[in-house]
């Protein structure tokens, strides 16, 4: 079976959760969290929580996994904490969590934000990966970041994810 029959028979909507990862930005200041939560909506897709968490590795760490062994989403998508400073802690905080790395979404979200923005592309350490049957994608919290990462990896592949999670199920 090709890649385009495959995708086809992926899901067309899923359901969803925003985690921002901020000390400074509360709820009604999260642009780029209320940004993918717009643009899941127009998608189809069901925003079943979207919340801001401090930038504390326990926090972040308690918060994630509790979503994504809820069992009730394919998709977390975590916004902020990716950079090189030593409050940025999301990688720290997410990765050990994971049951599967999806190691090309850093190299692809680098490769592009390179294009976009030449050499600060360095300081990202996106990241993504599997935690039960739940994808977790972690991105910079910048706006531009967040619509790169979306807009060219994450929501296009969304689905197809959710279909090869769930495919056992």
């Amino acid at each position: 079976m090709g890649v385009h029959e495959h995708k086809s028979q992926a899901p067309v909507s899923v359901k969803a959760a925003i985690v921002t990862v901020s000390t400074s930005r509360s709820l009604e200041q999260d642009k780029s969290g209320a940004w993918i939560a717009e643009q899941l909506r127009e998608q189809g897709h069901t925003l079943e929580e979207h919340l801001v968490v401090p930038d504390s590795a326990p926090e972040i760490r308690t918060t994630v996994e509790r979503l994504a062994r809820s069992g009730n989403l394919a998709v977390v998508l975590v916004n902020g904490g990716t950079g090189i400073t030593a409050s940025d802690v999301t990688i720290e905080a997410v990765r050990p969590l994971f049951d599967k790395e999806l190691t090309a979404y850093g190299v692809l979200f680098a490769q592009l934000s390179y294009g976009e923005i030449g050499s600060p592309a360095l300081l990202s350490r996106a990241t993504a990966g599997v935690i039960g049957r739940t994808a977790v994608f972690c991105m910079p919290g910048s706006q531009g970041a967040c619509k790169l990462a979306c807009q060219a990896l994450i929501f296009p592949e969304m689905g197809h994810i959710a279909k090869h999670l769930f495919q056992d199920s």
